[in-house]
């Protein structure tokens, strides 16, 4: 399964015949590690996520991440440079060698704006809210949905541009109801805008209360009122976080909506009347 394999002299590995040299630890949680490594045949970094299979079932399933990811080829879904199983003994661990983004997702980039007492502008909220959209609506017309949208699974590009990551959440979750598909995708992506627009998430006071998440989703959510947003953001909100499934916006819809509120691009002007 995969391709071969070899950790060679310390430091570095070999996958597609290609070297890395180890940089630095990334990052850990659950059974997976990520590591920043260097390609010494072209200078550039990758991330390399490595996953601890300890049973059969956990190799499918490193197995099903590396076919999500080579589902697509978009600009706004996390792509995959290589994919290969190493023995550890009697275990075995799964590698994924993704592109690295030195700017790391948009939960750090609130986060650091949050810092410094700002938030991201409209202007820079629509543009990520619309590629986010763009690779959502790629991953539908796939079939699939992708379970886990949060600022935490969504990349930065040099450009600022949104990158959707994560796509082992798309195991096994494929959704033959239209509806129900892009109602799930809506409301999580209400909560992404929410946290772009306010710098937390819409149930962060749920939490620490100690409330449940699933009670207080079936009630209206109360929008913050801010000069920072326009009616026309507050009221696409607001149609993203309605109760109702059946009223929240599908993402074609969404799409046409984002692509109106689009800010003009630098250099070009408009006329107000």
């Amino acid at each position: 399964m995969g391709h071969a394999l070899c950790v060679c002299s310390r430091g570095t590995v070999i996958i597609d015949n290609k070297r890395y040299l180890f940089v630095q630890k990334l990052g850990e949680g659950g059974f997976s590690y990520v590591d920043l490594v260097e390609g010494l045949h072209d200078g550039h970094f990758y991330a390399l996520k490595r996953i601890l299979c300890h049973e059969q079932q956990d190799q499918e399933e490193a197995q099903r991440e590396a076919d999500m990811h080579r589902l697509f080829q978009h600009p706004n879904i996390l792509r995959l440079m290589a994919y290969c199983l190493k023995e550890r003994g009697a275990k075995h661990e799964a590698w994924l060698l993704l592109p690295f983004f030195k700017r790391g997702t948009l939960w750090s980039e609130i986060e650091r704006l949050k810092d410094q007492g700002n938030f991201l502008t409209e202007d820079q909220i629509l543009p990520l809210l619309l590629g986010i959209c763009r690779g959502l609506e790629a991953i539908h017309a796939k079939g699939y949905a992708h379970r886990d949208l949060k600022p935490t699974n969504i990349l930065l590009g040099d450009e600022g541009q949104p990158v959707l990551m994560d796509l082992g959440s798309m195991n096994q979750a494929c959704i033959q109801v239209e509806g129900s598909r892009q109602a799930l995708a809506l409301q999580s992506l209400g909560c992404v805008l929410y946290a772009m627009m306010f710098g937390e998430g819409p149930y962060d006071m749920v939490f620490q209360k100690g409330d449940s998440v699933a009670l207080a989703v079936q009630n209206e959510l109360s929008i913050p009122q801010s000069p920072r947003h326009s009616s026309a953001l507050r009221q696409l909100l607001a149609s993203m976080m309605t109760v109702d499934p059946q009223q929240r916006p599908h993402i074609p819809v969404l799409l046409s909506q984002l692509e109106a509120l689009q800010p003009p691009a630098p250099g070009q002007h408009t006329t107000q009347i």
